[in-house]
C-alpha cells in the first residue's frame, strides 16, 4: 500500500487572489568581479526600493537568471521573510528574452510592472505609472523615466495618436540637462556620446483626460498589460543572452499600442555601481546604500587606446568568449 493517510490540503480552499499588478524583476549576477563587482549592492538597493515604495496590494515576482550563490541566498531570504511572493531560480542564463518568456507568463496579475535590477524606485512611482495607463487608450508600455534617445524607434503609433484631433501636445526640448546627465552618467555614456545619440530628437508630451505623458518608453523599466506584452514577445525562443529589446519596443508599437513615460521622473537609473548622487537619494528615502568605489577612467595614451574601435572590438570579443568559458559549467 504505497499511500498512507489523506493529504491534509484536500477539501480546503485558498483565499488567495492575485493582485492587479505583479512587480516583476529580472536578476543576473553570475559573479562579484569585473563588471559585476558592485552589482549585488545595486540589485539589493533596486529590489528594496521597489518593495518599500510600492503599495502593499501588489505581488512581487523575481526571476533569477543564473546568479552566483550569495545573490541566490539573499533572494531566498527575501522570499522566506515574505518580501518576495514568488521566486523563480534558473541554474543557467537563458537570455533576457528567454527570461521574459518565463517571467511574464508566470506573473499572476493582469498588469506587469517590469524592471531590470538596476532601477531605483521613488515614492509614488506605481501610482503615477498607473494614472497614465488608465488615462490613455491602447497603452502597451509606461516607463517612469523618459529617455530622449528612445524617441528614435517604436513610437509611430504614439505619434499617430498625438496627431489625431482632440489631443493637446507640446513639442521641443522639454527635459532639463540634469535629467539627461543622470541617464548618461548611469548608463556609461560620455556627454559627447549622449549628445550624438539625441541629435535631432524632439520631445513630445501628450495630454489625455488631464494626464500628461511623454511619447516613448524605455525597456529597462515599464508597466504593461500582461496580454499585450505576451502578444508582442517573439514567437520563437532564440538564443541571445542580450539584445532584442529594441525589437520588442518596435513589436509593441507595430501592434498599434502606445509607448509612454510619466511626465516627471518617478524612477532613476543605478547602472552597475552606486554613485554618490544615487546613494544620497537612497539615504534621503531611508534606504540603506553606500556609494561604490569606482576607479577613475584612464587618461592619456591608455584612454586613446581604449577608445580605438579595433582595440575595443577585439577586447569585447575576447571578453565574450571568456565569459562563455567561465560560465559554461556553472
Amino acid at each position: 500500500m504505497p499511500r498512507t493517510g489523506i493529504n491534509p490540503a484536500r477539501g480546503r480552499i485558498s483565499d488567495y487572489r492575485p493582485s492587479r499588478v505583479t512587480l516583476a524583476m529580472l536578476t543576473h549576477i553570475p559573479d562579484q568581479s569585473g563588471y559585476f563587482q558592485n552589482r549585488f549592492d545595486v540589485m539589493r538597493l533596486s529590489l528594496e526600493s521597489l518593495i518599500a515604495h510600492s503599495p502593499a496590494d501588489t505581488d512581487v515576482l523575481v526571476f533569477d537568471n543564473g546568479s552566483c550563490k550569495p545573490v541566490v541566498d539573499y533572494l531566498r531570504s527575501m522570499r522566506d521573510s515574505g518580501q518576495i511572493d514568488y521566486l523563480l531560480l534558473s541554474h543557467r542564463n537563458v537570455g533576457k528574452i528567454g527570461a521574459f518568456q518565463i517571467l511574464f507568463r508566470a506573473a499572476p496579475g493582469e498588469i506587469i510592472a517590469y524592471a531590470d535590477d538596476d532601477i531605483l524606485f521613488l515614492p509614488g512611482w506605481l501610482e503615477a505609472s498607473l494614472s497614465v495607463l488608465d488615462a490613455f487608450p491602447n497603452v502597451g508600455m509606461v516607463s517612469g523615466y523618459y529617455v530622449r534617445s528612445h524617441m528614435k524607434h517604436g513610437v509611430q503609433s504614439t505619434l499617430d495618436f498625438a496627431e489625431a484631433p482632440g489631443h493637446t501636445t507640446e513639442r521641443g526640448k522639454l527635459i532639463s540637462e540634469e535629467w539627461e546627465r543622470h541617464y548618461a552618467d548611469n548608463y556609461g555614456r560620455t556627454w559627447e556620446q549622449y549628445q550624438q545619440e539625441v541629435s535631432g530628437v524632439e520631445d513630445l508630451v501628450v495630454t489625455c483626460q488631464g494626464v500628461q505623458a511623454f511619447a516613448s518608453a524605455q525597456h529597462m523599466q515599464f508597466l504593461t498589460p500582461k496580454k499585450i506584452i505576451l502578444e508582442a514577445l517573439p514567437k520563437q525562443w532564440g538564443g541571445q543572452l542580450m539584445g532584442q529589446m529594441k525589437e520588442l519596443d518596435i513589436s509593441v508599437d507595430s501592434l498599434g499600442y502606445l509607448r509612454l513615460s510619466t511626465r516627471e521622473p518617478v524612477t532613476q537609473f543605478l547602472g552597475n555601481a552606486i554613485s554618490e548622487e544615487n546613494a544620497a537619494v537612497a539615504a534621503s528615502l531611508g534606504l540603506r546604500a553606500q556609494a561604490s568605489e569606482v576607479k577613475p577612467r584612464p587618461g592619456g595614451f591608455l584612454a586613446r587606446l581604449y577608445r580605438n574601435r579595433t582595440v575595443h572590438y577585439l577586447a569585447q570579443g575576447l571578453y565574450n568568449r571568456l565569459y562563455t568559458v567561465i560560465n559554461a559549467y556553472e
